[in-house]
C-alpha cells in the first residue's frame, strides 16, 4: 500500500520491505552554529542518492529530535553513511551539535495509513 497523502510531513513509500534509519539526538544548549544550513543540505543531498525513498522528522524545543529516514535496502544506507558531505556533517554533530545521539536501522516488514477528510 502506498501511502496517497499530499502533506509533506509524511514520507511516501513503497509497499514494504523497506529500510528505516532511525535518528533520535540531544542538542547542546545555546547557539548551533551552521546546523540549520547542513540539515538541510544533508537532506537535499540523501535525496540525490540511489535508493533514497524519504525522510520524517520533528523536534522540540528541548533539543531532541527523530529523524527517520526511508531506504531501498541496507546497501543504499551503508552508501548513504559513507558519503564524505554525510560524514563531515557527522562529525559536526559529534563535536559540537549533539549531547548524545542514538542510531538505529530497521527493515519495515509493513505499513498502513490513515487518510481522513
Amino acid at each position: 500500500m502506498t501511502i496517497n497523502i499530499d502533506d509533506k510531513r509524511l514520507s511516501k513509500a513503497p509497499n514494504p520491505p523497506y529500510m528505516a534509519v532511525i535518528f533520535t539526538s540531544i542538542q547542546h544548549d545555546g547557539p548551533l552554529d551552521g546546523y540549520g544550513q547542513t540539515a538541510e543540505e544533508m537532506v537535499r543531498l540523501a535525496a540525490e542518492q540511489p535508493g533514497f525513498i524519504g525522510f520524517e522528522g520533528a523536534h522540540d524545543q528541548d533539543g531532541t529530535g527523530i529523524t527517520v529516514s526511508y531506504w531501498q535496502d541496507e546497501t543504499s544506507i551503508k552508501n548513504w553513511k559513507a558519503n564524505a558531505d554525510h560524514m563531515a556533517a557527522q562529525n559536526a554533530g559529534r563535536n559540537g551539535w549533539y549531547r548524545a545521539y542514538i542510531t538505529r536501522v530497521a527493515k519495515v516488514e509493513r505499513h498502513y495509513s490513515f487518510e481522513g477528510s
